[in-house]
């Protein structure tokens, strides 16, 4: 008898012990709170929120920084994707154009994604043993983040997404694979048509270089997934958005010093840059044979490389804000 009420109090105190911690404010809850979104936590990081996010589909934290006008008025939200190379510091974007200057004038949010270097931000079919994740990015950007900045943050729903590289055919992809959930789009250096034989063999290299194996991301070469996510095949979902797309042509310019930067660097770039050129170019075709409004820049120099991308956004900054309604 001694035996049953000690264990019967030890369960009594663990339930006692439960309720407190599901109902004491600042407290986290792994088992009321596993299958939801939140904000973990948020602190202050270079003009702008860095938010550590927990991702259900994901079940681990993603960080998460967000840059957004003072006051309480409802403002759109621009996502904007970093290339393959993301790193774990800060997205590419701050650390290498002014985004944070442009965004500082408008009654803009600015969400960025860090880190998670080739993971096209997109669901993944399994777990990758070479990177020892499963990416659930196209959930977790497009399902579990939205409702957390619009509610925290004044988002009032109206959105565009943007990126460079992967980060911009990512961008392109999510247009239309969520059509409802942006009205503006750009992808800078990207390569749209992402399941044709040869940009299915470049992508999988670009998954092999960050460990991983594509077949883990959309499966093997001609699975239906890449055509399921390939903006060229599915461009029609763009009808009704703001696009801008844009892409150098390959050749050197004023950010290439042929002196000075490694030469590996400079010919990866120039390849890249020139793959991105051809694609852009056959994006733009089939916009323009869909009969779909589209603003395309394709620049008589350039590589593969930050400097373009940060007079990219430029130029196509006043576009992506009247995008989202403030032009």
């Amino acid at each position: 008898m001694r035996r049953h009420r000690t264990v019967t109090g030890v369960l009594a105190a663990v339930g006692t012990l439960l309720v407190a911690l599901v109902l004491t404010p600042g407290v986290p809850s792994a088992v009321a709170d596993d299958n939801t979104a939140r904000i973990v936590s948020s602190a202050a990081f270079d003009g702008r929120e860095r938010l550590q996010i927990w991702s259900p589909s994901m079940g681990r934290e993603i960080t998460v920084d967000v840059q957004h006008a003072a006051g309480d008025a409802k403002r759109p939200t621009l996502y904007m994707l970093d290339g393959a190379e993301a790193h774990d510091e800060e997205s590419g974007w701050y650390a290498m154009t002014n985004l944070q200057q442009l965004a500082a004038g408008e009654k803009l949010n600015v969400v960025t994604p860090v880190g998670d270097p080739h993971s096209y931000y997109t669901d993944w079919r399994a777990v990758d043993p070479g990177v020892g994740k499963k990416y659930m990015y196209e959930t977790f950007l497009t399902e579990e983040l939205p409702p957390l900045i619009d509610g925290e943050y004044g988002g009032n729903g109206r959105n565009a997404i943007a990126g460079a590289s992967m980060g911009g055919v990512a961008a392109l992809t999510l247009a239309t694979r969520r059509p409802a959930l942006y009205s503006g789009v750009a992808g800078y250096s990207d390569c749209a048509n992402i399941s044709s034989p040869q940009n299915q063999l470049l992508t999988r290299w670009d998954v092999s270089r960050g460990g991983g194996n594509a077949d883990n991301m959309w499966g093997p070469m001609g699975d239906p997934e890449w055509s399921a996510h390939d903006p060229y095949v599915n461009a029609e979902k763009l009808r009704g958005k703001t696009i801008y797309m844009s892409s150098g042509n390959g050749l050197p310019g004023k950010y290439n010093n042929l002196l000075a930067d490694p030469i590996d660097e400079t010919l990866q770039g120039m390849i890249g840059e020139f793959g991105s050129w051809t694609c852009t170019g056959q994006m733009s075709n089939r916009l323009k044979r869909l009969g779909i409004p589209y603003t395309s820049n394709l620049r008589p120099s350039g590589t593969h490389k930050w400097g373009y991308w940060k007079d990219e956004l430029a130029v196509s900054w006043p576009i992506l804000m009247r995008s989202v309604g403030l032009r």
